[in-house]
Parts: C-alpha cells; structure tokens; sequence
C-alpha cells in the first residue's frame, strides 16, 4: 500500500474517531444535558468537591474542552468562583483521562451490539430520549470502530522506511516533539483523539521508548489550550478558568518537560506494553497537575481576574448634548420640540438595540452585547430627563393642544423605554442562553422568528415617524399591522407544535427559546402599536375594546 494510502486511511479512521466521540457527546448533552449541567453547579461546594464532579462530568461527556465551556458560562453567569471553575476543570482532564484508559481495553466485540441497537432505538420511536439513546449506544459502535481502524491503518507503517527517521529524529529533539504533539491535539481538538493515536503507534513499535513522555506532555499542553482559543471572545470573566488551565496544566507540562531532561524516567516504568505506557503516563500527568495545581488555583485565579481586569474608562469622552434645552421652557412649543427631539434620539437607540439583539442571536459577541446594556442604560437615563423635562413644561400655562402634546410624548417615551427593556433584560438574556447551551433554531424556526423580527422593525420605524408627521393613515396603519403580528404569532406556534410532533430534534432544542422570542417580539410591537392609539382616539377612529 502506497504511502498516501496509509495516510488517508489513518485520517479516515481519526475522523471517525472524532466525529463518534462528538455524536455520543452530543447525545448525551442533549437527553441529559441540564440534569448534569444543574448537578454539576450543586456539587461546586469547594475545590475538591468541584475537582470531583469535573473527573465524572468528563467521562459522561467525554471531553474536558465540553466541561471547560460550561464552567466558564457558569463563572460568567456568577453562579462558581474562577477558584472552584479551575479546579473543576483539573479534575475534568483527569477524568478524559480515565476515559483513555477505558477505551483502550478490548471491546471489539460490542462494537456490532452497538451499532444495532443505536439503529434500533433511533428508528424504534419518534421520541426524543429513545433518538437520543440511539445516538449515544451507534456513537459508542462507531468509536470503537475507529479505534480498530486506527490499528489496522497504521499496521503497513511498520515497513515504512521514512516513519523512524522521523521518530528518530525527534526521540533525540524533545522540544520539536512537545511542539508537534501539541499542535496535534489542538488541531484534533480531542486530547482523547490524540492520546489514542499516540498509543495505537505505540502498539505498533513504531514510537521509540524515549519519545513518548514528550509527545504525552506535548498532547496535554495542546489540549490545555483549545478551551482557550474557543473562549477567547468570550466575557473577561468566562476566559478565566480556560486560561487558568493553561497556566496549571500547561506550566505543569513544561516543568515535567525540563525534569525528563534532568531525570530521564523511562516509561517501561508504568507498564511493559508501549501502547499502556502512553495511556498511564497521560494518567500520570494529569493526576500529578490536579494534586498539585489544586492548591494554587485560587492564586491563579486571582491574578488572571487582575490581569483582565476591565480597563478604567476614560474620563474625557465627550459628553451627550442634549435638546432639553432649560431656557426655552418659558416657550411650551419650543419645549415640546425639544422633546420631541429627545423622544426620537431613544427611539433611534432603541431600533438599533432591535437590530443587534437578532444579530446577537445568529452570532454571539460579547462586546455587541456590552453596547447593547450601555445603550439601555443610556435610555433609561434619556428618559428619566424627558419626564422630568414635561412635568416642568406642564407647570406653565399650556393650551389644549400643548397639553396632549405633552401627555403623548410622555406615553410614547415609557412605552419606547419598556421596548427597550424587554430587549436589555428578556431577549438578551435569551441570547445568552441560546450561545452558552450551544443551542440551534430549527431552519423553519429561525425563518419565522427572522419574519417577525423584520415586521416589528418596519412597525417600530412607522410608529417613530408617527411622533414627528402624526399622519392618521400612517397611525391606522400601525394598528392594522398589529393584527398582521399576531396573525405570524399563531402561524408559528401552530407550526412549531407540528414539528414537535413529527420529532423535529432542533425544534426540542430550541423550544422555549423559540416561543419566548416570539412572545417577546409581539409585545414589542404591541408597545409600538400603542403609540398610535391617542392619535386614533381624538379622530374617534379606535374602539374601546376588541369584544363585540
């Protein structure tokens, strides 16, 4: 077998390998994901307690990059301290550890019981914990079935004769060895997938004695700083326990490195069988940096929470001018517009807080999400000034006009400023939600909330004009759009109950999610609506109620 051949058959069966670990992962994150997502934040008692439940959140998820995600929303959202996330973390790498260790033993023989009944439970029924079930025992058959194939793939490499120049070559260059094994992993993205592979090499006599302590250290390094780079977008206080991680297990890695140089322990010590040794050294290492790094993590910890810090903001930003002008309250009109100019500066705001919350939701930004908060701050405190700047108007003698001028504007600004709020507190935490569970929106879902979303867009603009142009065509068609909302509304609730009941898993997901969206956009564009009533209501054009 040619060369090229062997390679693509060994990316093949490591492919397998890591796309059977992310099915049976999936699964599981999806039948009991938020049982062990809230068993994992009750049992964050302390540090040990919290190491513990990482070592067994790990297995069942079998991956330590999964838990070093979740812990890191749970530091965000302030459920854990940093400390206790990275210890949490230390105690997951050793459990994707032990995991190593499990899969290396025979099971050849479950593969095809695997196989057969994930197909059987994934057809069997339409519900979801029977799919799911499916997905995790078929995963399972698959990675066991890589694993087989990674052994038969790398069986003609024994004859190759470029492979041990190779091996030679770094046996004798540690360092380049730790950096390739490092690179490795983190291309993997599977500390699991790697050590695996490293192992199955091993088998085989293909990696020399002296080579495998570094390759391991190299993978651990590597797999130390995926959680890293995926988080490295993420909120100052989620990116602690990742890079936490990277400063234990990592420098642990490198100070192990440096003693192998000065020690040489050769690892015939751990086990006889080349391939064991590379399982039992990685045990090894990851038991050593959870002993000892343990008592440092609440030092680490504090001096990455200093070190990304939020910067001082700066004293000389240019402060807002407002068009509540004072001195022009002894003039009613001239006040009135003044307000109404101030009435419009939130309503531009606020369209553009509607615009990046759906942004938000389709890509996850931390920093958009920042801006998002400051302007509702900024809103609240805009229209704090309004009312204030109203009542004073209404202190002065005012005509009819002047007066429901003033009582409009003041209704518009709440309703305006409650819109807002809804997007700051509700969607946003939505959104939130939505990234930190990793959650999807079924295709036919997202295209109905995306439909909702741009018709209360088009309304909140009309409702806007309306404060300037007061058109009554304009208001009766703001309301008559009121009715064309609610119309989506009852389309999309109708058809994400139908593609619940034809077992649509993305529409499971995103369930709740999807509904409280679109509850969330309907009394947007309610309060929108509203703005157009008064108008209405003087021209004798708006029932009192909808009841005949």
């Amino acid at each position: 077998m040619s060369g090229i051949a062997v390679f693509i058959n060994l990316a093949g069966a490591v492919a397998l390998l890591l796309w059977a670990t992310r099915m049976v992962r999936t699964g599981i994150e999806r039948a009991y994901g938020n049982v062990l997502k809230e068993k994992l934040r009750l049992a964050l008692g302390n540090r040990v307690t919290a190491a513990i439940a990482g070592f067994f959140f790990a297995i069942a998820l079998q991956s330590a990059t999964a838990v070093a995600l979740i812990i890191s929303s749970f530091v965000a959202g302030g459920y854990v301290s940093s400390a206790i996330g990275i210890a949490t973390l230390l105690g997951a790498d050793l459990g994707s550890a032990f995991v190593v260790r499990v899969l290396r033993y025979d099971l050849s023989l479950l593969i095809p019981v695997l196989l057969l009944m994930g197909t059987i439970a994934f057809r069997a029924s339409e519900a979801r914990d029977w799919r799911q079930a499916g997905r995790i025992l078929f995963g399972l058959g698959l990675l066991l079935l890589s694993l087989r194939l990674i052994g038969e793939s790398s069986e003609p490499l024994r004859s190759s004769e470029i492979l041990p120049i190779i091996f030679n070559y770094l046996s004798r260059d540690w360092i380049t060895a730790f950096l390739l094994a490092a690179l490795l992993a983190w291309a993997f993205h599977s500390s699991v997938a790697t050590i695996l592979l490293f192992a199955s090499l091993a088998d085989k006599h293909l990696l020399p004695p002296p080579l495998i302590i570094p390759l391991v250290l190299g993978a651990n390094f590597g797999a130390a700083v995926i959680g890293a780079i995926l988080t490295k977008n993420a909120e100052r206080s989620a990116r602690v326990v990742p890079l936490g991680n990277v400063a234990i297990r990592g420098f642990g890695t490198i100070v192990a490195l440096a003693l192998q140089y000065a020690l040489i322990l050769h690892p015939e010590r751990f086990s006889s069988q080349p391939g064991d040794a590379v399982v039992y050294v990685h045990l090894a290492i990851n038991a050593a940096v959870l002993v000892f790094g343990l008592p440092f993590s609440g030092i680490v910890a504090k001096w990455l929470e200093r070190l990304l810090a939020a910067p001082a903001a700066k004293t000389n930003e240019q402060t807002r001018l407002s068009a509540l002008n004072p001195a022009d309250l002894s003039n009613p009109r001239q006040a009135i517009s003044n307000a109404t100019r101030e009435v419009l500066t939130v309503c531009e705001k606020t369209e553009v807080m509607l615009n990046w919350i759906f942004e938000l939701y389709e890509h996850w930004d931390p920093k958009k999400m920042q801006r998002i908060e400051a302007l509702d701050d900024e809103i609240d405190t805009i229209h704090r000034d309004i009312k204030f700047y109203l009542a004073r108007i209404s202190q002065t003698a005012l005509d009819e006009q002047s007066a429901a001028q003033c009582q409009n504007l003041l209704g518009a600004t709440i309703k305006i400023e409650q819109a807002a709020d809804i997007i700051s507190q509700n969607m946003l935490t939505r959104a939130r939600k939505k990234h930190d569970r990793n959650t999807a929106f079924s295709t036919e879902g997202w295209t109905e909330l995306s439909a909702m979303h741009i018709e209360v867009v088009k309304n909140a603009r009309l409702a806007f004009n309306l404060l300037v142009n007061r058109d009554i065509e304009h208001a009766r068609q703001l309301v008559d759009r009121k009715e064309a909302v609610r119309n989506l509304v009852r389309t999309s609730e109708e058809q994400h109950l139908q593609r619940l009941r034809s077992g649509n898993a993305a529409s499971f997901e995103s369930s709740s999610l999807h509904i409280d969206t679109m509850r969330d956009l309907k009394e947007i564009n309610s309060l929108f609506a509203s703005i157009a009533y008064p108008l209405l209501e003087q021209e004798g054009l708006l029932r009192h109620s909808r009841l005949l």
